[in-house]
């Protein structure tokens, strides 16, 4: 069983006059005040991509195994028992803050190489259960024995590597993606005796029975970059049936969705940051696949409860660090259509805040409990923070 399960733990006529007015003696005002913005967000993302190149270095100092494999320690220090290496979930947000950073400053190229190559060291070519391949959640041969496959852990790496299509055009990258999409959409529960048929289960393995707001929704997330990318229709269709699954049995009455329910309907009702932040995300990608706005106004109106939940009433610190960067990030790609600034504010309030008052100056490495321990996907989540704060706004349309 995986350390880090799912569950734990976004105009007429007045133009002219507009444009008139700017023509006026304000138009070098307006000018300077527009040098001046350009300026202070060039300096808040300078200071970013410094502070995400910190929080990375302290991750390859401390977690690297330094035998070649490109793969990571669980946590640091080191606890009697620990395994080798790390499970996969917390590799493959190693895997995504070295995407991250590469996306901003090409000197982590060769790391996004190494890491990358490193992730294939968890990938089943001779498939789980539904005899597809994916990742398994621990290293196989030479580095472990594998592991159980767990839908969402796959989702985050089709993402990561929809990211990387994206930005670079990388075919291979994309034809892994719709790997793991195959992977993803057998996991759907075909059995018409459960309770709430159908949506994707959690995991492959015997002791979880569970279907998931995480993984459904970054399914549904996984399709529509599909769909979007290559226009085929059926990723769109598998996209509509994954969210519609979860927002008929997982949306809760006030707007944000609970964990996930198990065989019998009984629902688990926490509410996790990064399960908000992904509906919020497949909104936007809905409304950009469609051109309906019912889906962007979905997808604010989520935002909005999640905001006021996490945000106004002060729960961001009740979420692992790990949950709350897929959060943002979603919010992000919200705001890349939305023009809202607020989340992005509260994105780089809480990178700060982590910063200020939960790093090791002395190691760079973020303590989330009085043990002072640090586990490698917290340090991973934290570089990826500060990764994407250092993006131009035009990468935002690549997040998820």
């Amino acid at each position: 069983m995986r350390r880090y399960p799912s569950r734990r733990a976004l105009v007429g006529s007045g133009l002219t006059a507009v444009a008139a007015m700017a023509a006026g003696p304000t138009a070098s005002a307006a000018a300077a005040d527009g040098d001046e913005a350009v300026a202070g967000d060039a300096e808040h993302r300078s200071r970013a991509l410094s502070r995400a190149r910190a929080a990375y270095a302290a991750l390859e100092r401390h977690f690297d195994t330094k035998d070649g494999s490109g793969l990571v320690r669980e946590q640091y220090p080191a606890a009697s028992g620990d395994h080798p290496y790390s499970y996969e979930w917390p590799f493959s947000q190693v895997h995504i803050a070295a995407l991250d950073l590469a996306a901003v400053d090409p000197a982590y190229e060769s790391e996004l190489t190494v890491r990358a190559k490193a992730q294939e060291h968890y990938w089943n070519a001779g498939g789980g259960t539904t005899g597809l391949p994916g990742y398994d959640s621990y290293p196989r041969a030479p580095y472990g024995s594998g592991g159980d496959i767990f839908y969402d852990d796959n989702e985050w790496v089709g993402l990561a590597k929809i990211q990387r299509h994206l930005q670079t055009g990388d075919t291979a990258a994309l034809a892994r993606a719709k790997e793991i999409f195959a992977l993803v959409r057998s996991g759907w529960d075909t059995d018409t005796s459960h309770a709430a048929p159908g949506g994707v289960f959690w995991t492959q393995a015997t002791w979880s029975h569970d279907r998931n707001t995480v993984s459904n929704m970054p399914g549904a997330q996984l399709a529509l970059r599909l769909h979007l990318i290559t226009g085929e229709r059926g990723y769109l269709d598998w996209a509509r049936r994954f969210y519609d699954w979860t927002n008929t049995h997982l949306l809760s009455p006030g707007g944000l969705y609970w964990d996930h329910l198990d065989l019998k309907g009984t629902i688990e009702k926490t509410i996790w940051s990064y399960n908000q932040g992904v509906p919020i995300g497949v909104n936007v990608l809905l409304h950009r696949a469609t051109r309906d706005r019912v889906y962007l106004r979905r997808a604010e109106r989520i935002a909005e409860a999640a905001y006021a939940y996490y945000v106004t009433q002060g729960r961001l610190f009740s979420q692992p660090v790990f949950f709350n960067s897929i959060f943002f990030k979603n919010l992000l790609l919200l705001e890349s259509v939305s023009g809202d600034g607020r989340y992005h504010r509260a994105m780089a309030d809480y990178a700060d805040q982590v910063w200020s008052t939960m790093r090791d100056p002395a190691t760079g490495l973020v303590h989330f409990n009085s043990s002072g321990g640090t586990e490698a996907i917290q340090q991973a989540a934290f570089a990826q923070l500060y990764a994407v704060l250092a993006w131009p706004r035009a990468l935002w349309p690549t997040l998820y």
